[in-house]
């Protein structure tokens, strides 16, 4: 056995449960935080369902809603170009924290803001870019594995 060969195996065992019991934890802190903290932590569950029944129990559901949602938001092209936006806005928000303007001082139920951006500077801006570029990624994955032109749309290509 190569050394090469005993590393993979020690990761594909062990390593992959360090890492899955890792991401739960960074995905659940970065929840509340702009950028991919539920996938962090969908990631973490993917890893230790491996090993684990009550992982492959959560998987499960969740990975049929995932898809149900992703085939949802591809079905018609209007729906592709809004989730297309929304990464853009998320790019946007990120360019925003990474500026970090002075912005006017106010308060909503007595929490103050101001004169700074909230979580300001480069980890929300990398976070927020992160968030962008994972969210045009799914939707690129999912058009190209579930768009499918409907009847009339195939109907008018061909005219």
């Amino acid at each position: 056995m190569t050394a090469r060969a005993a590393l993979r195996g020690w990761f594909r065992r062990t390593g992959s449960e360090i890492l899955g019991w890792t991401l739960i934890p960074v995905g659940v802190v970065l929840m509340p935080l702009p950028g991919p903290g539920l996938l962090i932590v969908l990631s973490g569950v993917a890893l230790l369902s491996r090993r684990y029944v009550w992982a492959q129990n959560v998987l499960g559901p969740l990975e049929q809603r995932a898809i149900e949602a992703a085939k949802y938001g591809v079905e018609t092209w209007p729906r592709v170009f809004l989730g297309f936006l929304g990464g853009a806005w998320l790019f946007a928000l990120g360019c925003v924290w990474s500026v970090s303007p002075m912005i006017p001082e106010f308060s909503i139920l007595s929490v103050g803001f101001g004169p700074q951006l909230p979580a300001h500077g480069w980890a929300t801006a990398v976070g927020l870019w992160a968030s962008a570029i994972a969210a045009w990624g799914l939707l690129g994955y999912s058009a190209k594995r579930w768009r499918h032109p409907h009847a009339q749309d195939s109907t008018a290509a061909s005219v």
